[in-house]
């Protein structure tokens, strides 16, 4: 017996909190019945569980990709006004890949894509304070207050973000390029910290997840991730 969430995810759904909106949606069936029960225990052996009308279990191939997202595409899967997604910029491997955490439209840099919820699960959960390091060029000259306080934590929806690490990387003309480390990944966190302190953010790269660097790989192409790189990430914790 196996909670669903778990199941789902280890089906390569999506990380365990993600499919929970699958199952509270109704677009989980157990036993051609609509389940929307998460704490329900899903019997491996004998019960069958179907999404969109195909039955689902936990043996399949797992797929892990870095991809260098450019500006101007979606971390989704089709977009209803017709706009370009990272799903574009990669193969069809007949499976259920899924984006790792975000990165808005305008932002660049290092995207994972996988079908392992497990997986994701430990790069997006708070609990593991994964760091995440950005480039970020910002439309004006922070002085050292505000940047103390993006270092010490930005109040955002009544909620302090965690302590950061930020370092200014050179100054040109009225922008300032900082050097940016956080262990979270609150929705627009950076540019939402930047505006907090006055400033606006004009570009936003991800450049390393954990362990996992974006390194030469060129916008817009992707490559498979090194059994390596994929135990580290599942091992790696991040220390504040």
């Amino acid at each position: 017996m196996v909670r669903i969430n778990k199941f789902l995810a280890q089906c390569n759904l999506g990380s365990r909190r993600s499919v929970e909106k699958l199952i509270t949606s109704g677009k989980i069936h157990v036993n051609n019945k609509v389940m929307t029960n998460l704490a329900f225990q899903v019997d491996i052996k004998n019960d069958k569980v179907e999404f969109e009308n195909k039955i689902i279990s936990p043996n399949q191939k797992k797929y892990y990709l870095i991809l260098h997202k450019p500006p101007h595409y979606l971390v989704t899967k089709k977009d209803d006004f017709g706009r370009k997604t990272v799903f574009d910029l990669i193969p069809d491997l007949n499976s259920h890949i899924f984006p790792v955490g975000r990165l808005d439209y305008l932002s660049e840099g290092l995207l994972v894509l996988t079908n392992d919820g497990d997986f994701a699960n430990q790069i997006i959960h708070p609990r593991h304070k994964l760091p995440k390091v950005y480039k970020v060029t910002v439309n004006s000259k922070l002085n050292r207050e505000k940047i103390d306080k993006l270092r010490n934590g930005i109040e955002i929806n009544g909620k302090f973000t965690l302590p950061a690490k930020v370092f200014i990387d050179k100054v040109i003309d009225e922008n300032m390029t900082l050097k940016m480390t956080i262990f979270e990944g609150r929705k627009r966190q950076i540019r939402r910290m930047i505006k907090k302190v006055g400033g606006e953010v004009i570009k936003l790269k991800r450049l390393q997840i954990g362990n996992l660097k974006l390194g030469n790989l060129p916008p817009g192409m992707w490559r498979f991730l090194k059994p390596n790189e994929i135990a580290a990430l599942k091992m790696k914790r991040g220390k504040i």
